[in-house]
């Protein structure tokens, strides 16, 4: 069991129809203020998205996403070097979020929605997420079907990883994210999770989002709602941290937070060869 506590990423949705929140920091005031108090409750990075990207969702034009997005940035910019996360699919996005000021790409098509998207990248020099999505947000809950869901996945994302370097996107600069209900059943998410070690095993940092997530209604149908669905979310961070992930992807951070800093302080507690 490794004593790590894996970095927490912070949610910041500027959306109208995000799964978790609604709307509610769509406005840039809202969202900027959002943002500071996930990074006072102890966030180390801040994940801002202008698309949604849950089941079903419509694609959202480049300009809105950039509108949406950029006074975010820029407003955290101006008064912390926090590391800024932008999760977006589209490479122009990407481009006008680096000049602002932020420092990585989280795209759940793992460059693959554009042909430009790996040189891009490259040219940008910013860190890259690569999260694995059968089909795409519209369509990707309709009937997602794998042979052997963690052999694909695992699969997919090194091939990604491997064409993101071809492209010249230094290594130490991947992420890899499982991609947890992103065209997944409950059966596929669960055969994930518990063989996280195949996807920590690659050699490449590991990203986690399981956070507030549908398929936690399946193991409690009273988790209507997603903020009912925290003990589910902060079990997910915990069996990511024992897996050795780094980082995981929540929207409830003080909590979270909290989650893995008694985890770290029990790893470390352990009597020297104690299995």
């Amino acid at each position: 069991m490794s004593d790590r506590h894996p970095l927490v990423m912070g949610v910041v949705n500027v959306t109208p129809d995000s799964f978790s929140d609604g709307g509610r920091f769509l406005g840039a005031d809202a969202a900027i203020a959002h943002a500071r108090r996930l990074l006072a409750e102890g966030a180390d990075i801040l994940d801002i998205g202008g698309e949604s990207t849950r089941p079903g969702a419509e694609p959202t034009p480049a300009d809105v996403e950039i509108a949406r997005i950029l006074p975010v940035v820029q407003a955290i910019r101006a008064d912390s070097r926090a590391t800024i996360s932008i999760d977006t699919m589209k490479p122009q996005v990407m481009r006008a979020s680096a000049a602002a000021g932020a420092d990585i790409w989280n795209d759940v098509t793992a460059l693959g929605f554009s042909q430009d998207s790996p040189a891009v990248a490259a040219e940008l020099g910013c860190g890259v997420i690569l999260m694995h999505m059968q089909g795409d947000p519209g369509t990707m809950q309709l009937n997602p079907v794998y042979a052997d869901v963690v052999a694909e996945v695992s699969g997919f994302l090194q091939a990604r990883a491997d064409a993101a370097m071809a492209a010249g996107v230094r290594r130490e600069a991947i992420w890899i994210d499982p991609g947890i209900g992103f065209g997944k059943t409950l059966d596929h998410n669960l055969a994930l999770l518990a063989n996280l070690d195949r996807l920590t095993g690659l050699g490449l940092r590991t990203v986690l989002g399981v956070s507030r997530k549908r398929f936690l209604r399946a193991i409690d149908p009273t988790a209507v709602e997603p903020s009912d669905r925290l003990g589910g979310s902060l079990a997910g961070a915990l069996v990511g941290a024992r897996a050795g992930v780094d980082a995981v992807r929540v929207h409830d951070v003080h909590e979270t937070v909290q989650a893995l800093s008694l985890w770290a302080a029990v790893s470390a507690a352990r009597l020297p060869g104690a299995s």
